[in-house]
């Protein structure tokens, strides 16, 4: 098991307006941006952590990783050819949500909610690419629970059991309906591919804020046909 913490990214105006889809002419969100920037930066410390697993016992709908036993018809034939995989966790850190903001000051706290976001994702640039250099894989997908219907979020619980204490390592807590603190954290499974996966990609769903890949009926159906 590896814990990063303060990992090193960069945070600039023009990532953020980037996320918010607006551009410098909006000169009230730029400088909104820019002063929560200066007040956020002291306070970005995004962190994660993963194990490396190996996945055994796989059955027609279900599999074991790392001692721990998934169900997801989905995940199982994503794993069908793959031995080790690499649960984790990311999340942009506690720091960030006690930031405390005028309550009825909505531009300003979704334009902070956004600086977490591309926070996280910075940090899961930085653990993707760390994976790929480390164990010299030239392509990863991930699956997380709760992305799509074959692997529901209930099972948030299995993959916390494969780090112990997750919020003790880098402070991310799983509540009872298995949603994540901070809400800006990522849990799932990296493992190789050929062909890079999304689980976008079986998701019908026309209205959704972090779709990232379009929906694809042929590659869906053909999901269905093997399980």
């Amino acid at each position: 098991m590896e814990v990063f913490k303060n990992i090193p990214i960069g945070l600039s105006v023009d990532q953020v307006l980037e996320w918010l889809r607006v551009s410098r002419q909006s000169k009230y969100v730029e400088a909104t941006v820019q002063q929560l920037i200066e007040i956020a930066r002291p306070a970005v410390k995004p962190k994660a952590i993963y194990e490396v697993c190996y996945v055994c016992d796989k059955n027609e709908d279900s599999l074991n990783i790392g001692g721990v036993r998934f169900t997801s018809s989905v995940l199982r034939v994503n794993l069908d050819k793959v031995e080790r995989v690499f649960p984790y966790v990311a999340t942009c850190g506690r720091e960030l949500d006690e930031i405390v903001l005028p309550a009825n000051d909505l531009m300003t706290s979704y334009c902070l909610d956004t600086i977490k976001e591309v926070v996280l994702h910075s940090a899961l640039d930085y653990l993707e690419d760390y994976l790929k250099r480390t164990y010299a894989l030239p392509q990863l997908s991930s699956m997380n629970p709760g992305s799509l219907e074959s692997w529901p979020i209930v099972q948030q619980k299995q993959l916390f059991l494969i780090f112990g204490n997750a919020e003790e390592l880098i402070g991310v807590k799983l509540t009872d309906s298995y949603a994540m603190v901070p809400t800006k954290s990522v849990s799932g499974i990296y493992f190789p591919t050929e062909i890079q996966f999304e689980s976008c990609q079986l998701c019908p769903r026309e209205v959704c804020s972090q779709r990232r890949a379009p929906y694809a009926p042929d590659l869906a159906g053909k999901y269905r046909q093997k399980t």
